[in-house]
């Protein structure tokens, strides 16, 4: 089924009635898009909670919005859902009351624990997939919605952070190939598949969903069952840009990455894309093209396996509110499994590390700084105790801007270049490290200087 595309449409692309219209013609333009994976009902307004939010909500009693300061009840939420997909349905013109009367019904499930919240959880996806088959029905658009539950997307029983299982994509692929003959090809074209992202069946027939931001991730994974020519991403961006285009406007898209430059700057803070949803793809060379439904002239940018290399910083990542524990040891080289008992140690404590530079005797860990609220005091101790370092220091409020490109490998005046451009204009530097894999670099500064060492690197290693 290599001559068709998989195109996901996230929260923002389907938020309304207007969005999901947008989404259809977008369809339209190309027969090739007939896997379509729709989320769940984005923000439509500034201060406008998600859908999935709400039922999140439902399924916590309440603690979901309790915990971010939020008096929203439950009963609250249920309103909201029911109330956004109603007025969805009616400015669609389309007749869904079969559908929301069963989203009521699930909004009243008695399952508890994990799997009430993964039940509930995916009911945006499900019931906004209906919705829109249920109109590009009515606009002379054949199409048929795919419940994972119907196709087989089968799923680990993971609840709440599910993985596919490898008979999936046998089925997957049966099932589809068994609709297209069924169905054959209306006006034109084939029929038009619309599946609900997030989540999966298990064995015992029970909802579990990915983690967030999941639809990515069932994209990805269709993409691979079908062997499909392209996966399309489409959201409210143009695309990955070079650097953040609120801190710098004139930063441009970029028109061409590698799965590996995009897994390097998605972890240092370019959040446009599931990064797990991109293995599938990679395994089997399927460009993967991120695109804006509110712009779909705009080509996106094209990730591959391979490039050739035009430049030495193809893009410059960021990530604020960062700290790093710095800490000194004689010997601390030379001592077997330290530095696998410090990591363990910040894995007792639930802290993610980043990046942990180290020579003979000191090494810096670089976490998230809100990862060590309520946890500094005690994981002092435990390193303190088990570890006994002579000193140890934190340093808070790090910014770590990250310039990455292929043409890094093996060239290393960007890096001179850079170190050069900052002393020049007295941004004075916390880290400094390179990367193994020699196509990123590391420069930690003081956050409060930190839109202006961007910029100074932004001058110097790609706007030049």
């Amino acid at each position: 089924m290599q001559e068709m595309r998989v195109s996901k449409f996230g929260g923002s692309s389907v938020a309304n009635a207007a969005q999901i219209k947008k989404v259809c013609d977008i369809i339209a333009r190309n027969d090739k898009r007939r896997i379509v994976v729709v989320s769940a009902p984005g923000r439509s307004t500034v201060g406008e909670e998600k859908v999935t939010d709400h039922l999140l909500n439902i399924a916590t009693q309440g603690t979901h919005f309790l915990d971010q300061r939020k008096d929203i009840s439950p009963e609250d939420s249920k309103t909201a859902v029911l109330s956004k997909f109603s007025s969805i349905a009616k400015d669609l013109k389309v007749n869904a009351d079969g559908i929301l009367d069963s989203l009521k019904a699930d909004l009243e499930c008695d399952l508890e624990g994990d799997r009430r919240v993964a039940f509930l959880a995916s009911r945006g996806e499900r019931t906004n997939a209906q919705i829109i088959a249920l109109y590009l029905n009515s606009i002379g658009m054949a199409a048929e919605v795919q419940l994972p539950e119907d196709i087989g997307l089968l799923v680990s029983n993971t609840y709440l952070d599910a993985k596919v299982e490898e008979p999936a994509y046998a089925k997957i692929n049966a099932a589809l190939k068994t609709s297209e003959k069924k169905n054959g090809k209306t006006n034109g074209r084939g029929l038009i598949h619309v599946f609900p992202g997030y989540y999966g069946i298990t064995k015992k027939k029970e909802i579990a969903v990915f983690s967030r931001g999941g639809s990515d991730l069932t994209g990805g994974e269709l993409a691979y069952a079908i062997d499909a020519e392209l996966y399309e991403n489409w959201t409210d961006v143009s695309g990955v840009f070079e650097v953040d285009p609120r801190v710098i406007q004139e930063a441009r898209v970029i028109p061409r990455l590698t799965f590996k430059e995009i897994r390097l700057l998605s972890s240092k803070g370019f959040n446009v894309f599931h990064l797990d949803a991109m293995l599938k793809c990679k395994a089997r060379k399927i460009p993967i093209n991120i695109r804006n439904t509110n712009r779909p002239d705009d080509p996106g940018t094209l990730i591959l396996n391979e490039r050739v290399p035009e430049e030495g910083v193809v893009g410059i990542a960021r990530l604020d509110n960062m700290a790093y524990i710095y800490i000194e040891k004689d010997m601390l080289g030379e001592e077997i499994g330290f530095t696998a008992e410090l990591l363990r140690i910040f894995g007792e404590f639930g802290v993610n590390t980043y990046h942990y530079p180290t020579d003979k005797d000191d090494i810096a860990v670089l976490v998230e700084k809100d990862d060590l609220r309520g946890n500094i005091n005690e994981l002092r101790r435990a390193i303190d105790k088990r570890l006994k370092p002579d000193f140890m220091n934190i340093v808070y409020n790090l910014s770590i801007l990250t310039p990455v490109g292929h043409g890094l490998h093996g060239n290393s005046y960007p890096i001179v270049d850079a170190i050069h451009a900052l002393g020049e204009e007295h941004i004075p530097l916390e880290l400094l490290d390179q990367s193994p894999s020699q196509i990123c670099f590391h420069v930690g500064v003081n956050q409060s200087v930190a839109d202006d060492a961007l910029k100074i690197l932004y001058n110097t290693l790609i706007q030049r």
